[in-house]
């Protein structure tokens, strides 16, 4: 079975479906997401797309990274 992230669901949501995600996403640039805290208030409204736009982080590389950790993405 293979891990699908859908894009449109919260971070929250993607991280409690897959929690090695925080790790992930740490490592890709969003440093914030280990704060006590964080994943329970704004994780639960931000997007990952959203997330890379206040990060400026390039979408197409964060994709890059998941598929090559062994995840599906739909958008």
């Amino acid at each position: 079975m293979s891990k699908v992230i859908d894009l449109s669901k919260s971070v929250h949501d993607i991280c409690k479906e897959y929690p090695e995600m925080i790790g992930i996403l740490k490592e890709i640039g969003f440093e914030n997401i280990t704060a006590p805290g964080m994943l329970k208030t704004a994780g639960r409204i931000m997007t990952i797309p959203k997330g890379a736009v206040m990060k400026g982080i390039e979408m197409q590389k964060i994709k890059e990274i998941l598929e090559g950790k062994g995840f599906s993405i739909k958008e």
